[in-house]
C-alpha cells in the first residue's frame, strides 16, 4: 500500500486535536490568512458540535491563502499529516486484507480510539488515525499483535466508514464459517456432493446475505465492471475488473464462497443444486446512489468448484452521448449522418470487451423515438432498455439469430439490432431486412473495419448484396484514460517517437503528450476510466467498385482512408497528442498501420 511521504513534525504537542488549535496552526503555517482565521473562529464558535475537528473545519470551507480554493477534508488531512510528521493515506479498500485487519484489534477498541488497521505484515501493523497526537493506544496494540505499529494519518470520515464496513464484513464471514461454511471442497465431485448434502450451508443465512450485499456495494463504489468469484484449492478469490484490469479484492474460505454463489444463484433464479453445467441468470439491485443496477450472471464448473462472474451494467451506460463514448468531432459527425439513413446495414466490429454493446445501445437509445419500432435479437440481452423490444435467443429451442430475425420481420420493425452475425443464414436474413426497408445494426469480430466486408464475403455473401445494403462499418477499441489529477508531461515521448508509430501519417500541430504518475484518486495506477478509439468506414461509390472486383484487404483499406476513415492507431495517436492516454496503451490495443 503506497502512502504519501511523511514530513518532519512541526510540533511536539500531545493530546486530541481541537478545531481552535487547528485554526491557529493553519494560520501559523500560512495556509489561511489572518482574516480567514477570524472568520472561521467566529463561525465555529456560534454552536458546539460533536463532529471531529477536521470535519467541522471542512464544513466551513475555509479559503486557502495561496489560491483561494476551499479547504476540503482531504486537503486538511494532508496538511495535518505533514504537521505531525506522519504519512498521509487515503484508504483504498481494494488493498486492505480485511480478515487480518479485524484480527489485529476489536471493533470496539478501534472505535474507542478512532483508529483502523489498514495493513498487517509479519513485522508491523500500519494503523490509520485522524488523531496523530494521541499515542496511548500504541503500546497495547504492539503487545497484543507482537508487531511494531506504524501510524499514518487518514480522514476521520474514511476511518469511521471503513471501520464499520471492514468489521461487519469480517463478522459476517466468521458467522458463515461458524455455521458450517468452513467445509472445503477438494474436487469438483466432492463439491457437487457437498452442495447436495451439506444442510448447514444456507444461502439465506444472515451472514451470507450481508457478505453478498457488501460485495455488490463495494463493487459499485469501486467502479467495477465485472465481479469474479473464483474457487481455488485452499481459498476462494474475489477479483474486480476496473478499467479493464483485474484487481484481487478478498480471499475467503471455500465454504463461504460456495454459500455466496448459492445465494447469488438463488436471487438470479438459477438452479442452485445444478453445478455440473454452465448457467446464466440476471439480478437487479440498487447502487449506493439509489439507481437501479442490472447484473448478468454466469457460472462455470471448474476443478475446485463453481466459478461465477457477474457483469455490472451501469445505468448511465446506455445513455452516453458520442463525446462521452470517445468519438472525435470528425467521426461523430459521420456516424450521426450514417445512423439517420432510412435503411441498410451498419456493422460494429471489434474483439470481445471492446465496447461494441455500449456503442450500439447508446446509438439505439438516440434513435428510439416514439415514432419508430426498435427491436433487438441478442445473446444474451446485455441491458434491459424500456424503449426497445428485446428478444433473447434460445438455441436449446432452435431459436437462434436467424429464427429471431425472421420472426422480427413480421413485427413491423423500423430499426433492428442483431446481436452478432455468425453465419451465412443470419447474414442473409439481415440483408433481406435491409433490402425491404429496415435499418439493421449488428456486430462482427474482426480486427478492423475493412475486414468486416471480407468476412461477410467469406461467409458467402455476394459482393453485389454487400454494395446494396452495407452503409458503413465502425471498428473500435477501449483504451485507459490518464488520471487528470496526477498525469505529467512526458518529456521522453518526443515528436519522432509518436511520428514513428503512425507512419506514413503525420501530426502537424503542436501537442503535449502525458504519462501516468499515480495518486490516491487512481489507486496509484495513473489511469482513471476508459474511452473508445474508433475507425469509421463509410461505403462510397468508389468503395463499392473495389468490392465488386474481389479486392484484397489492403485495397479496401486504402480506399476507405481516401473516403475519410482514420485508422484505429491514428485515432489513438491523436488521443495521445491530446494528453488523454499513452502511446503504450494505444500500441497494445490497436492493430498496426499497414
Amino acid at each position: 500500500m503506497k502512502v504519501a511521504t511523511p514530513a518532519l513534525a512541526k510540533t511536539a504537542y500531545q493530546g486530541p486535536v481541537h478545531w481552535r488549535l487547528l485554526v491557529e496552526w493553519l494560520a501559523e503555517d500560512g495556509v489561511i490568512a489572518a482574516a480567514e482565521q477570524q472568520r472561521t473562529i467566529a463561525r465555529c464558535s456560534q454552536a458546539e458540535s460533536a463532529q471531529p475537528a477536521l470535519v467541522r473545519l471542512a464544513s466551513v470551507a475555509m479559503q486557502r491563502a495561496s489560491d483561494g480554493k476551499p479547504l476540503d477534508i482531504e486537503m486538511l488531512t494532508q496538511w495535518l499529516a505533514g504537521r505531525a510528521g506522519l504519512a498521509y493515506l487515503r484508504i483504498d479498500p481494494l488493498k486492505v486484507e480485511v480478515g487480518k485487519v479485524a484480527d489485529t484489534m476489536s471493533a470496539v477498541y478501534a472505535e474507542r480510539h478512532k483508529v483502523l488497521p489498514v495493513q498487517v505484515t509479519s513485522s508491523e501493523v500500519v494503523v490509520a488515525t485522524s488523531e496523530p497526537f494521541l499515542t496511548d493506544w500504541m503500546g497495547e496494540v504492539e503487545r497484543q499483535s507482537r508487531r511494531s505499529v506504524r501510524r499514518v494519518v487518514a480522514s476521520p470520515l474514511e476511518i469511521h466508514r471503513f471501520t464499520a464496513e471492514f468489521y461487519a464484513l469480517a463478522k459476517s464471514v466468521k458467522a458463515v464459517q461458524k455455521a458450517g461454511g468452513n467445509i472445503g471442497a477438494g474436487s469438483f465431485e466432492q463439491l457437487v456432493e457437498l452442495g447436495r448434502t451439506n444442510k448447514q450451508l444456507d444461502a439465506n443465512d444472515q451472514g451470507v446475505v450481508q457478505v453478498v450485499d457488501w460485495l455488490w456495494q463495494y463493487a459499485f463504489n469501486q467502479r467495477a465492471s465485472d465481479i469474479h468469484l473464483e474457487p481455488r484449492r485452499e481459498q476462494g478469490v474475489i477479483r474486480f475488473r476496473i478499467d479493464g484490469v483485474l484487481h484481487p479484492v478478498y480471499q475467503m474460505p471455500m465454504g463461504v464462497m460456495n454459500a455466496m454463489v448459492a445465494r447469488i444463484k438463488l436471487l438470479g433464479r438459477m438452479d442452485v443444486v445444478e453445478k455440473r453445467r454452465p448457467l446464466d441468470g440476471r439480478i437487479k439491485t440498487r447502487n449506493p446512489r439509489g439507481d437501479e443496477v442490472e447484473m448478468r450472471l454466469s457460472t462455470l464448473p471448474t476443478a475446485f468448484g463453481e466459478k461465477m462472474v457477474m457483469r455490472i451494467f451501469d445505468p448511465d451506460t446506455a445513455v452516453k452521448d458520442l463525446d462521452a463514448l470517445g468519438f472525435t468531432p470528425h467521426d461523430a459527425q459521420r456516424w450521426e449522418a450514417l445512423v439517420k439513413r432510412p435503411h441498410g446495414i451498419i456493422l460494429v466490429t471489434g474483439p470481445t470487451g471492446s465496447g461494441k454493446t455500449t456503442t450500439l445501445y447508446s446509438t439505439l437509445k438516440r434513435v428510439a423515438t416514439e415514432e419508430v419500432n426498435v427491436s433487438t435479437v441478442e445473446d444474451p440481452i446485455e441491458m434491459i432498455e424500456p424503449s426497445f423490444n428485446q428478444t433473447q435467443v434460445q438455441p436449446q429451442l432452435d431459436f437462434g439469430f436467424t429464427e429471431g430475425l425472421r420472426a422480427l420481420m413480421r413485427q413491423d420493425p423500423d430499426i433492428i439490432m442483431v446481436g452478432e452475425i455468425r453465419d451465412l443464414a443470419t447474414a442473409e436474413m439481415a440483408i433481406q431486412a435491409a433490402l425491404t426497408g429496415h435499418l439493421v445494426f449488428s456486430t462482427l469480430h474482426t480486427n478492423d473495419a475493412p475486414s468486416a466486408l471480407t468476412r461477410m464475403m467469406e461467409l458467402g455473401v455476394p459482393a453485389y448484396l454487400l454494395n446494396a445494403t452495407v452503409l458503413g462499418v465502425l471498428a473500435q477499441r477501449l483504451v485507459r484514460t490518464l488520471c487528470k489529477q496526477c498525469r505529467a508531461p512526458d518529456e521522453a515521448l518526443a515528436r519522432e517517437t509518436l511520428g514513428e508509430a503512425i507512419k506514413p501519417w503525420k501530426i502537424s500541430a503542436s501537442y503535449t503528450p502525458y504519462k501516468p504518475v499515480g495518486c490516491v484518486d487512481c489507486r496509484m495506477t495513473g489511469f482513471l476510466g476508459r474511452m473508445g478509439v474508433y475507425e469509421l468506414l463509410t461505403v462510397s461509390e468508389a468503395f463499392k467498385k473495389k468490392v465488386n472486383q474481389s479486392p484484397s484487404i489492403d485495397e479496401l483499406r486504402r480506399q476507405a482512408v481516401a473516403d475519410g476513415m482514420r485508422p484505429l492507431r491514428l485515432a489513438g495517436a491523436l488521443r495521445v497528442a491530446e494528453g488523454l492516454t499513452t502511446l503504450d496503451e494505444v500500441l497494445s490495443t490497436t492493430p498496426p498501420l499497414e
